[in-house]
C-alpha cells in the first residue's frame, strides 16, 4: 500500500510539474522542442524509476503511485508523461526477464535518468499484429554478435533515446520467433526517418529507426532465443497502464482549465458557471474523470497484489483514453470560441487526447482482449 514516502513523491512531482513543467510547456510544444533536460531533471528527481527494485537505482515503489506521478505529469506536459510512461516500457524487458548480469550492467543508468529508451516493436505492417514483425537479426557463426536488419515504425524519442528496446525476428515461427535486444544508440546501421507531422504531442519526437545490418553483442539478447513476444505482450499490459493514467492527468487539466475559465467568463450578467446546462457539463466532465482514475488504480492494484490485470488494464487504457477525449472536447465547448483558439490550451488537450486512442493498442484491440477474456473457457 502506499506510504508517507509515496505521498511525498506524489507532492513532489507536484510541485516540479508546477514550478517546472507547466510553465514551459505550451511554448515547447509549439516550438516541437525535445524536453531532454526536463528527462534529466526527472530522472535526477528520482521519478524516472518508481516502479522498480531499489538494489538496481529504482525507487522500489508501487505501480499503484508510479502511475499517480504520471498522471501529476500528464496534467502539466502530455508529451513528458509519454515520454515516462515509454521509458518505462523499455525498461521493463530487463527489470523482468533480463540476468542477474544485465540486471546489474543496464538498470542503473536507465533507471538514473542518465540514459533514455526508445521501444522498438511496431512496424509499419505490423502494428496490432505483433506476429506480423519482419525485421530480421541473424546470429554470426559463433553466435556471439546478431546483425539487425528491417524498420520499426511510430518510436517515441527515435534520434533522441540512448537505447532501444527492440523485438525483432530470429526464427520464422509467427509466435515463437521472436526475440528482445536492448540496441546501443551507437550502434552502427542504426539510422531514422523524418519524424512524423503529427496533430499533437509535438515534443515527443516519433519516426521510423532502420537497422541495416546493426551488429549487436549477443549478451545484449535480453531472455531467451523466441520469448520475444512474450515479453512484448506483459510489457504491454504494465505499459496501456501508463498510457491510461497520462490520459486521466490530461484529462484532469482539461477539467480544471473549463471550471477555471467558466468562472471568470460572464453571459447574461452573471459567470456562465451558474447556468444549470454547464454546470451539468463539468459535472459530466468530473464524473468521467473520476471514473476513469477509479478504474487504472484498480488495475495498478491487482497488479502490485501479483495478481492477474491483463483484462483489468485492457479495461483501464479503454475507459480512460475515452473519458480524455470527451472530457477534452468537452472543455474545448465550455471556452466556447476561446477554446478553439490557440490562446489557450484546450484545443491542444483535444489533440493530445486522440493518439491515446489509438497506441500501446487500438481501443478496439482492448475490447478484444476484454472480450476474449470475458468468453474464454
Amino acid at each position: 500500500m502506499p506510504t508517507d514516502e509515496s505521498q511525498d513523491l506524489i507532492d513532489l512531482t507536484r510541485q516540479i510539474c508546477a514550478a517546472q513543467l507547466a510553465p514551459i510547456a505550451s511554448a515547447a510544444e509549439e516550438a516541437a522542442q525535445f524536453p531532454g533536460d526536463t528527462f534529466a531533471l526527472l530522472g535526477r528527481s528520482g521519478l524516472l524509476s518508481l516502479p522498480y527494485a531499489e538494489e538496481h537505482g529504482g525507487g522500489g515503489q508501487p505501480y499503484e503511485v508510479y502511475l499517480q506521478v504520471v498522471e501529476e505529469i500528464a496534467s502539466a506536459w502530455m508529451s513528458v508523461a509519454v515520454g515516462v510512461s515509454v521509458h518505462s516500457l523499455t525498461c521493463f524487458p530487463v527489470a523482468e526477464y533480463g540476468s542477474d548480469q544485465q540486471r546489474a550492467e543496464l538498470l542503473p543508468a536507465m533507471l538514473s535518468g542518465q540514459t533514455l529508451g526508445g521501444y522498438c516493436l511496431s512496424e509499419t505492417q505490423a502494428g496490432s499484429d505483433v506476429s506480423a514483425i519482419s525485421t530480421r537479426a541473424t546470429a554470426s557463426q559463433d553466435r556471439s554478435t546478431y546483425s539487425v536488419t528491417g524498420s520499426k515504425a511510430w518510436i517515441s524519442h527515435a534520434g533522441h533515446a540512448d537505447f532501444y528496446t527492440a523485438f525483432v525476428r530470429t526464427d520464422d515461427h509467427p509466435s515463437k520467433g521472436l526475440s528482445c535486444f536492448v540496441i546501443p544508440a551507437d550502434t552502427g546501421g542504426i539510422s531514422f526517418g523524418t519524424p512524423e507531422r503529427k496533430m499533437g504531442l509535438a515534443c515527443d519526437p516519433v519516426s521510423q529507426v532502420h537497422f541495416d545490418r546493426a551488429v549487436v553483442d549477443s549478451g545484449r539478447m535480453i531472455g531467451a532465443p523466441g520469448l520475444g513476444m512474450s515479453i512484448a505482450l506483459h510489457a504491454l499490459d504494465s505499459g496501456r497502464l501508463g498510457v491510461a493514467a497520462a490520459a486521466t492527468g490530461l484529462a484532469q487539466a482539461a477539467l480544471d482549465l473549463a471550471v477555471s475559465y467558466s468562472k471568470e467568463r460572464e453571459q447574461f450578467g452573471k459567470a456562465i458557471s451558474e447556468f444549470q446546462g454547464l454546470s451539468f457539463l463539468l459535472a459530466d466532465m468530473e464524473a468521467a474523470v473520476t471514473s476513469a482514475r477509479a478504474t487504472y488504480l484498480h488495475a495498478a492494484r491487482l497488479k502490485d497484489a501479483d495478481r492477474p490485470f491483463s483484462k483489468q488494464a485492457a479495461v483501464a487504457k479503454l475507459i480512460c483514453t475515452d473519458a480524455a477525449m470527451r472530457v477534452t472536447t468537452d472543455a474545448i465547448q465550455v471556452l466556447g470560441g476561446a477554446g478553439y483558439t490557440r490562446d489557450f490550451p484546450a484545443e491542444r488537450y483535444m489533440r493530445e487526447a486522440k493518439v491515446t486512442q489509438i497506441f500501446e493498442g487500438t481501443n478496439q484491440i482492448q475490447r478484444l482482449v476484454i472480450a476474449r477474456q470475458l468468453l474464454r473457457g
